[in-house]
């Protein structure tokens, strides 16, 4: 699990394979402090495994389903990337609850200095829009957002100075992809409006005081 909130920009070195399958090496430093192989680090919101370190850098191995899913297939040598280490039990928890499982991507559709703050617009399907709620929390290529506005295939998040100086977001232009993935508080409440009762596989009323008592709710 992870916070959103970025350790480390690092750099992609190289990719190895192809846009199907392909292995990452990424320049970092803060983040390679007691790595381990199989140690979890975010890049760029996707939580990937470690598979080999240095002093300077770590690779990844990315499968098929993770390169279709992700902006990981437009990625270029030399571009940057957020990186952020597993949450430790006990650390302060200063984003929000983030799992590392992208929900699809987005596209930026502008960027707008609003006084001390830069306003990305970024479009995204309705499947994932949904989800996405103004005040509400989202994770955009790592990186643990307020949503200002939701208007139809849209959404708006204010960018702090900070967060632009120490994220990649200061390198993203409009029609650049990114990663996206929803509060998944969000994801469980529709799970148990749309409850599904084991015995014929038929939808319940949704969320009733007989559901919450049948699990243990109430």
């Amino acid at each position: 699990m992870f916070t959103g909130l970025v350790e480390e920009v690092g750099v992609l070195e190289s990719i190895q394979g192809n846009e199907q399958a392909s292995r990452l090496i990424i320049r970092a430093q803060q983040v390679l402090e007691g790595v381990k192989i199989g140690d979890s680090i975010a890049v760029n919101g996707i939580c990937l495994t470690v598979t080999s370190y240095t002093n300077r850098q770590f690779s990844v191995d990315v499968m098929p389903q993770t390169m279709n899913k992700t902006s990981l297939r437009q990625l270029r040598s030399g571009q940057r990337v957020n990186l952020e280490r597993a949450m430790r039990l006990g650390d302060r928890f200063g984003g929000h609850i983030v799992s590392g499982h992208v929900d699809g991507t987005g596209t930026v559709v502008s960027r707008e200095v609003n006084a001390n703050a830069v306003l990305f617009q970024i479009e995204a399907s309705s499947q994932l829009l949904k989800y996405v709620i103004a005040r509400g929390s989202i994770c955009i290529d790592g990186i643990s957002l307020t949503v200002v506005d939701v208007e139809n295939s849209r959404f708006t998040v204010s960018i702090i100075p900070h967060t632009l100086a120490n994220t990649s977001l200061a390198d993203r232009r409009p029609g650049d992809m990114v990663n996206l993935e929803a509060d998944v508080i969000g994801k469980y409440v529709e799970r148990l409006l749309g409850y599904h009762n084991h015995v014929g596989n038929q939808k319940s009323d949704g969320l009733s005081l007989a559901f919450l008592q049948e699990n243990g709710f109430v």
